[in-house]
């Protein structure tokens, strides 16, 4: 196996990704390297479904659970950790083993970011209140910006429209500058993980269910607590804003969890929207088992 290789696990919400992350770290003395935008926030351990110690204590995990809530985690910020982390990975003599479910980490891995100035908290939160209204006023904002080159994905749109109001340029015109956290050398292995969508939805369904009995209603109640910013990246995790208009006494918390796993439903279509556009050249298995197989034999095959 080349000494600069990295496996990358992606998939939607709920599909076994951690699982079968931890089941290639144990056999290929690997570290497993979060890809998630909402597990790295230490707040959120039950809603984000972060690996239990258990599981953490069977092998090195990085980059879980090291972002305060009240941080605006970037991108940008992420690429530069997960680049610290795989350059210490094979310091080690340890293979890299990469999962999450956001498709824009998996991507800067290997294309970098473009170098875009930071947007201003205010620009953000005009664009959060148009986001509430739903993706066509969103696009109908966009029109009125002038902008042509208008994302049809809802978290792109978003974004775009905070580059055109910040910087007055098109996203499209700012490339890629800040380097890929994969050097052209490594060998990358990519599995994605692309289960049966009734399985899926059920695994989603009671896997919130188990939060809910796991504590995700307390942590919730010590987010609150906290009087944080309600556009922080955080405090819009699923599961978060239902709990607490439940708590607040709007709604029952039946309809709390029915509305968190609906939306996390929602989630996962989009997740895989976004892999069958961006990841169709990575290896596809249906569960967590077969998708730690295929890594596995990837990776040991001769180079």
């Amino acid at each position: 196996m080349n000494d600069r290789t990295a496996i990358l696990v992606a998939g939607p919400t709920a599909s076994g990704k951690s699982a079968a992350a931890l089941t290639l770290a144990r056999a290929l003395n690997g570290v497993v390297i979060n890809a998630d935008s909402m597990q790295v926030y230490r707040d959120l351990r039950v809603l984000t479904a972060r690996p239990s110690p258990e599981e953490e204590r069977q092998a090195p995990h990085a980059l879980y659970g090291h972002v305060d809530a009240a941080h605006r985690y970037s991108v940008g910020e992420w690429l530069t950790d997960a680049r610290a982390a795989i350059e210490q990975a094979w310091r080690e003599g340890r293979v890299p083993i990469l999962t999450g479910g956001t498709g824009l980490y998996f991507r800067a891995l290997e294309e970098g970011l473009a170098n875009i100035p930071p947007v201003p908290r205010d620009v953000r939160q005009q664009v959060a209140a148009w986001a509430d209204n739903g993706i066509d006023h969103l696009r109908r904002r966009a029109l009125e910006l002038g902008m042509r080159d208008i994302p049809h994905d809802r978290q792109r749109l978003v974004r775009a429209l905070e580059v055109r109001l910040a910087t007055g340029r098109e996203l499209s015109a700012f490339h890629g500058s800040e380097r890929p956290a994969l050097p052209p050398d490594a060998r990358i292995i990519r599995v994605f993980l692309a289960p049966d969508r009734d399985w899926l939805r059920q695994r989603i369904a009671a896997r919130f269910h188990a939060m809910l009995e796991q504590g995700a209603i307390e942590e919730v109640q010590r987010l609150l607590a906290r009087n944080l910013d309600p556009t922080l990246p955080a405090m819009k995790a699923h599961g978060v804003r239902n709990i607490a208009a439940a708590l607040r006494g709007d709604i029952t918390m039946q309809e709390a969890a029915q509305g968190a796993i609906n939306e996390t439903r929602q989630y996962a279509k989009r997740q895989m929207t976004w892999a069958r556009k961006f990841m169709r050249h990575w290896h596809w298995a249906e569960t967590g088992e077969d998708a730690a197989l295929l890594a596995l034999d990837l990776a040991r095959a001769p180079l």
